[in-house]
């Protein structure tokens, strides 16, 4: 449910690199002017500047030959990369720059560019702490170098100073990161209670699926760990996927939704449509749109002879995949009206004969090493009445109705 969240903090921060970009290059390029041009002339001090030593010229070419590479980010939706290119590179130039002014030369050393303050104290603004480290541990060494090449003591200072303005940064940050929590936060509970309202509102209409999608949610999210390579959140998305998997039940008119006995095939062809129906629904609420997927694929077979679309193999989204498993599975470990369900040796060996036609194979290889835990699971929430009235993933169902 954060991928919405996060989606609109991406959209943000390239709104702040934009902003970031051009403040960097206004204080560089103006502090560098004012202290190589107007200082020197109107002040007679004998200190160098960035213009007539150093790189000279070459310092601000340099400098500028970040931009064709800020637009290519940009255009190429990396805007990410940004922050770490300008301080980076940024920082080399400066430590070079330094040490070609300072080393071997009686000038004592004076601290940088007012640009490299501004880096540090803009890091919190992409919420972003990987970056804030980076800036830290990437200014501290710089000025550690240049203390040690020039062996300058009076590098301390500028050392507390950063230390200083590193603090204030950080404590913005972790404030900042405190609200981005506080939302998402908000965010999620907001979006568990749409889900559970949905689904008490698909039970009170066909009360014979009661506790059919959470089993489903529970069995998907076991297989979904077994196979690895998901997040803590991407699991919770996954999650309130599967919980919603039926929700396009609810437009199934209740003469056949809770029909007692077996549908005929005008009746099944309605049903067929509740994936679609269940995806359309969701796709207008913010938020929802990363269950689509599963609400729309749960019925696809691997041999391409499901619903609605009929996709093959690896065509059918991977966690539909998972899910068809496992609604197959709840449904036919569920008693319905017209017969008793099936014991858990009997849903196992359905699921396995289903390997490569019904289910991806590599689905029905982890729900093997699953199976203790899932039969744990529904020995524990089993529930005598029908979880899945119609148009279950069972062998028998899918090839017979």
């Amino acid at each position: 449910m954060r991928k919405f969240i996060k989606s609109t903090l991406l959209s943000e921060e390239k709104r702040a690199v934009i902003l970031f970009v051009w403040l960097f290059y206004l204080v560089s390029l103006s502090y560098d002017f004012f202290n190589s041009v107007i200082l020197s002339q109107l002040v007679n001090i004998d200190t160098p500047n960035t213009l007539h030593e150093g790189l000279g010229i070459w310092y601000f070419i340099i400098e500028l030959s970040f931009i064709p590479f800020i637009v290519y980010y940009l255009k190429g939706e990396l805007a990410y990369r940004i922050k770490y290119m300008i301080f980076i590179g940024f920082t080399i130039l400066n430590l070079v720059n330094d040490l070609i002014i300072y080393y071997g030369n009686d000038f004592p050393y004076r601290s940088g560019n007012i640009a490299e303050i501004l880096i540090v104290l803009l890091s919190p603004i992409f919420v972003n702490r990987k970056y804030f480290w980076v800036v830290s541990i990437g200014t501290m060494i710089k000025y550690l170098l240049i203390g040690i090449i020039l062996n300058d003591q009076t590098i301390f200072l500028p050392i507390l100073i950063l230390v200083v303005v590193l603090s204030i940064a950080y404590i913005l940050l972790q404030r900042f990161l405190s609200y981005v929590q506080a939302i998402q936060t908000t965010f999620d509970n907001q979006l568990e209670g749409i889900v559970t309202g949905v689904v008490a509102t698909l039970e009170l209409k066909d009360p014979y699926t009661r506790g059919h999608s959470q089993r489903v949610a529970a069995y998907s999210t076991i297989l979904a760990k077994y196979m690895g390579g998901f997040t803590s959140e991407q699991l919770v998305t996954y999650n309130y996927s599967c919980l919603l998997h039926d929700v396009g039940k609810v437009n199934i008119p209740d003469n056949i939704l809770m029909k007692p006995s077996r549908l005929n095939n005008e009746e099944f062809n309605i049903i067929k449509t509740h994936p679609t129906v269940g995806a359309d629904a969701l796709s207008g609420i913010k938020g929802l749109e990363v269950c689509l997927d599963v609400v729309r694929y749960h019925h696809e077979r691997w041999d391409g002879r499901g619903y609605p679309e009929g996709l093959k193999g690896e065509e059918i989204p991977l966690l539909a995949r998972i899910t068809a498993v496992a609604d197959a599975f709840d449904a036919m470990t569920s008693s319905r009206s017209y017969r008793p369900a099936m014991s858990l040796e009997e849903a196992y060996s359905q699921i396995i004969d289903g390997e490569g036609t019904q289910f991806d194979p590599d689905m029905v290889t982890i729900f093997k090493k699953a199976f203790p835990e899932w039969s744990a699971y529904q020995k524990k929430h089993s529930n005598s009445v029908v979880s899945d009235s119609k148009g279950g993933d069972s062998i028998e169902n899918s090839q017979t109705q």
